[in-house]
């Protein structure tokens, strides 16, 4: 399991993973998913989670998931349909008119796709690959999306999603293997079932036939492949009946018959009912698997904005041995190069934004201290993930809890981050505001006292 993993319902795994793709060509806005994420729930992976349900319900996810639920059982029963009918025609050609069945034609006809596929898929297991068109179970996901969704629709966009999931889980090849042995066992059912009815009431001669072949050969092949089938209890033609089957008694024309019903339950319906129990074993102890992997970055950046969003509990027991962490720094590979310049509690004489920050191509916004505004602010920066911040407070006021909890968010979602300090004030009182900052371990913010220093090396 990965780490950080969280264990989920199939479907909440694949919206978080659509919604994680989706996001990769561009974030989606998502202030109010964030809030409704933060009020339901106290954790950050649950709160990871419903961010991603409250913005697929908003793009048509689960809209899209309930489509595809109602339309894979039956294009899973338009393939069955499709191998069963092959089937019975494979068991019509053997069992047909003529009265005659070559029983090696017979075999092969029966077994040898079945026996193909299946190799296919355990080479798959082997020497993974991400085409799903190597199965029925393939072929299953892809009609799914398309008759759910269209070819671009947003069925598609989870089909694509789930197929990540399961094969970073490695329950790709089992998932799709567990269809495609499901709809080979019920194929060979009613071939059987075709075969057996069509043995049972009507004359036939099993024979085989060879232009350059020793018949020693015939009798060493039945004698092989009938091992199996005699361990369940089927006859096995002896020596004499192989080497005259046109001419056999009906006991030895029996014996070929429930021989080559043998060999198709041995070598066909056995290995595709074993195969499918094997597959779902495989998915019920791997299943815990599915879940975002909150080691990656980008539920480390939403892990980040939630930590940044919650509100910092006060301890009042001993504040003075308490030091406050450093905030994390957003990795410049993860922002945008684009600059943000905040306000903060600002005297209505002192206009905001000055003509510096809009010459920069900065976008400003003006925080009067209150809470609805902070956490407006907080949601405008986690939108627009900023390489470049730039807060400017009044340098005569004093920083106070309230000021030291902004700027710490703000610090947790930004790379460069710069404290500008405005108005008329002492250098003494500068001097408090940089000393408050080495102080609440908020050294990041670089103070300044010029529109020079502030915008140096950001225009």
């Amino acid at each position: 399991m990965n780490p950080g993993a969280l264990h989920l319902s199939i479907q909440d795994a694949v919206i978080a993973e659509a919604i994680r793709q989706v996001e990769d060509a561009g974030p989606l806005e998502d202030a109010q998913a964030m809030r409704e994420a933060m009020a339901l729930r106290n954790d950050g992976a649950g709160r990871v989670v419903e961010r991603a349900r409250g913005l697929g319900e908003r793009i048509g996810l689960q809209a899209a998931w309930c489509r595809a639920r109602a339309v894979s059982p039956w294009i899973l029963l338009a393939l069955v349909a499709l191998i069963v009918l092959s089937g019975l025609g494979f068991a019509g050609n053997v069992a047909g008119e003529h009265r005659s069945i070559n029983v090696v034609v017979a075999l092969t006809a029966l077994l040898g796709l079945h026996l193909l596929t299946l190799l296919l898929w355990l080479i798959g297991l082997l020497l993974p690959m991400r085409s799903l068109n190597l199965s029925l179970g393939g072929v299953w996901f892809a009609l799914t999306a398309r008759v759910a969704g269209g070819r671009h629709g947003q069925a598609a966009v989870l089909i694509d999603a789930a197929t990540r999931l399961l094969a970073r889980a490695r329950l790709l090849p089992w998932v799709l293997g567990f269809a495609s042995h499901a709809i080979w066992s019920l194929s060979f059912a009613v071939v059987l079932g075709a075969l057996l009815f069509a043995l049972a009431f009507r004359s036939y001669t099993l024979n085989w036939e060879t232009t350059i072949l020793d018949p020693a050969f015939f009798v060493r092949l039945v004698d092989l492949l009938g091992r199996i089938p005699a361990w369940l209890g089927f006859p096995v033609p002896d020596a004499q009946t192989v080497l005259a089957p046109g001419n056999a008694a009906p006991s030895g024309q029996r014996d070929w018959a429930l021989w080559l019903t043998g060999c198709i339950v041995a070598y066909g319906l056995l290995p595709r009912l074993f195969f499918a129990l094997l597959c779902a074993l495989v998915w019920r102890f791997r299943r815990r698997a599915l879940g975002p992997d909150l080691s990656q970055p980008y539920y480390r950046r939403l892990l980040a904005r939630f930590e940044a969003l919650a509100p910092r509990q006060i301890v009042d027991a001993d504040p003075g041995s308490l030091r406050p962490d450093v905030p994390a720094r957003v990795a410049a590979g993860e922002t945008r190069d684009a600059m943000l310049a905040i306000g903060y509690e600002l005297p209505d004489e002192i206009p905001w934004p000055p003509a510096a920050v809009d010459a920069a191509g900065a976008r400003s916004l003006r925080v009067d201290g209150s809470a609805g505004a902070r956490r407006d602010a907080l949601d405008a920066l986690a939108r627009l993930r900023p390489q470049r911040l730039l807060v400017a407070c009044h340098a005569s006021t004093s920083p106070d809890r309230g000021t030291e909890r902004f700027l710490r968010e703000l610090a947790s979602l930004s790379s460069e981050c710069r404290l500008w300090l405005l108005g008329d004030a002492s250098q003494e009182a500068r001097n408090r505001w940089r000393a408050w900052l080495a102080e609440t371990r908020l050294s990041r913010f670089e103070a300044c006292d010029e529109a020079a220093g502030a915008l140096r090396g950001w225009t």
